[in-house]
């Protein structure tokens, strides 16, 4: 409780420079490129356009899902996708690349993956509005479950938030670790169902497994509030294991605060 209390309350003293450092994170993503802020949705397009041509056309599985077209299926995944894959590896590296805001300023050490987090999720917001406006040109009319599209967002916020926290400040320590993480990012990717519906798999046993990825309970979420149309409670079973994998990675971010946050700056 006493690590949980002193960084809520670093969080509350530090609230406008979060938001500060957030824009500031966010400016220098794009400062000193041709196209600047552009690439915010050239980038993600790029990827989505390689995507869908080597599974609509190379593999032929272009096909309508549920009623709705392959394209806007493969969105529901990918969108996401562009914040938590951002999460995982830069998470990872947060707290080494801002290593000055604790050596030379003494900014708490656990405000700084709250604003990367934030920098990171301002650019998907703004990408998934551009997913709904597709939506639209596709003629899907706008209804009462699309509200919960910022409600996986803050799922995903508060999971990978604490992911940062607990990857930045073992990787510090261990630059293997960081190795490691890239390594299980595309496991996590291929095994998420971001091109496929984890629920259609038949075996019983791996079903469940997979659905314990943090990565396929957003993409999920995402499904369901835009072409499913499916409230949030009637997927307990996914809720019930978004809320041990929070409350797991939480455990670990704690213990890796508790145990690493006097030697951080020196390590840095």
């Amino acid at each position: 409780m006493r690590i949980i209390i002193e960084i809520i309350r670093d969080h509350i003293r530090y609230r406008k420079q979060i938001l500060k450092l957030a824009k500031s994170d966010l400016v220098k993503t794009y400062k000193g490129a041709a196209l600047g802020w552009s690439w915010s949705v050239l980038k993600p397009a790029v990827t989505i356009g390689i995507y869908y041509f080597a599974f609509a056309v190379g593999l032929r599985r272009n096909a309508p899902i549920a009623g709705y077209p392959f394209f806007l299926y493969l969105l529901c995944g990918l969108v996401p996708w562009f914040y938590m894959s951002a999460m995982f590896t830069g998470g990872a590296k947060v707290i080494r690349k801002y290593g000055y805001l604790v050596t030379k300023v003494r900014f708490p050490v656990s405000v700084i993956p709250t604003f990367a987090s934030l920098s990171q999720l301002a650019t998907n917001i703004f990408i998934t509005i551009l997913m709904l406006i597709v939506f639209l040109i596709y003629g899907q009319r706008p209804d009462i479950y699309w509200l919960q599209i910022p409600f996986y967002m803050a799922l995903s916020f508060f999971f990978f938030t604490s992911w940062s926290l607990f990857a930045g400040l073992v990787s510090v320590v261990s630059k293997d670790f960081m190795h490691l993480v890239e390594s299980v990012v595309m496991f996590l990717f291929w095994t998420a169902g971001i091109f496929y519906d984890v629920s259609g798999i038949k075996n019983i046993t791996l079903r469940k497994i997979m659905m314990f990825n943090p990565v396929s309970i957003i993409v999920n979420g995402y499904r369901d509030a835009l072409i499913n149309k499916m409230w949030f409670w009637e997927r307990m079973d996914w809720l019930r294991n978004y809320v041990i994998l929070l409350g797991l990675m939480l455990i670990l971010a704690m213990w890796a605060y508790k145990k690493l946050i006097k030697t951080i700056p020196d390590m840095l």
